[in-house]
């Protein structure tokens, strides 16, 4: 899955083969782990984020939200 933004720890990918039924959204990745993903239209959780991690998630991706959006856009042809 492509790297669309990193901040610290925090890796935002997209998932280039997603099912597209389902909506616009950024898997994050800690490490070796897809913890969590978020819905790019709303910008809310879509899976509970680990304990204690959804403002540090949150806020990094509302930074990176734009050029998220963009490369999913290019990806998904959107």
């Amino acid at each position: 899955m492509p790297v669309a933004a990193q901040e610290g720890r925090l890796r935002f990918r997209i998932n280039p083969r997603e099912d597209l039924r389902e909506p616009p959204h950024v898997h994050v990745w800690e490490g070796n782990e897809d913890v969590c993903r978020i819905e790019l239209n709303g910008g809310g959780f879509m899976d509970e984020p680990p304990p204690g991690e959804a403002h540090t998630i949150l806020e990094a991706y509302r930074r990176h939200a734009d050029a998220i959006r963009k490369i999913w856009n290019e990806i998904h042809g959107r």
